[in-house]
């Protein structure tokens, strides 16, 4: 059943469905502005929900103190009952990995999309904050030319409280610098790396590291 609400955001319909939650299109009713509402459902032992409630919860903290056109704007942050949400810009497009597997993108417009990323990055970079999570699945591509980068639920934030795993792999594999799928430390250079393997996908339709498992893969990543 369709939610009625969640904070003061009136919900309008469901624009998506993942793992961990529900995205919905729904209404700010102070500033009538039309938000998208992204959800993720607390569930586990306490110190599983209160894991993922923290990594979503950094999300928000991570993107909402970027202000970067190219990077998806957050308005708010709450929780109902074992729902924690987040009030974001609706974003109308495609994602990066959908254009991908569509057929290819023009050199052109790839280096383009690429340039946009990387102004975002170096935007974030510069305010402590470190993606760590760059791939085709995390890039929109609007429907009016624009780019913008999401999903920053593993972003590492330089600033105090903020605790973040090291020696964990956390991101995903294929797009990986090195060093952080050794699990030592790293900083802004990975995202680049990761950004340079986007770029690569993109003028050739595949990425440059692959294997039939992840052990194949790292692999493929620390030696070739």
């Amino acid at each position: 059943r369709l939610p009625e609400s969640f904070g003061r955001f009136v919900v309008i319909e469901e624009i998506g469905h993942g793992a961990m939650g529900v995205v919905y299109r729904a209404r700010d009713p102070m500033i009538d502005r039309v938000v998208a509402i992204k959800t993720i459902t607390l569930a586990g032992t306490e110190e599983e929900r209160a894991h993922f409630e923290a990594r979503f919860q950094q999300e928000a903290r991570a993107a909402g103190g970027l202000a970067h056109p190219a990077i998806v704007t957050i308005f708010d942050y709450g929780r109902e009952g074992d729902t924690a949400f987040m009030a974001m810009e609706v974003l109308e497009g495609r994602e990066l990995r959908d254009l991908i597997r569509g057929g290819g993108i023009p050199p052109a417009e790839a280096v383009e999309i690429a340039a946009r990323v990387a102004e975002a990055l170096a935007f974030a970079h510069e305010r402590g904050v470190v993606h760590r999570d760059v791939k085709p699945g995390n890039i929109m591509v609007l429907a009016d030319g624009r780019v913008k980068i999401m999903d920053f639920g593993i972003a590492r934030l330089d600033a105090p409280g903020v605790k973040t795993a090291t020696g964990l792999l956390l991101g995903s594999p294929r797009y990986m610098a090195p060093e952080q799928a050794a699990g030592e430390s790293f900083d802004g250079r990975a995202d680049v790396f990761s950004l340079g393997v986007v770029l690569y996908e993109m003028l050739t339709g595949a990425a440059p590291f692959s294997g039939n498992d992840i052990p194949q893969l790292m692999y493929q990543l620390m030696n070739a």
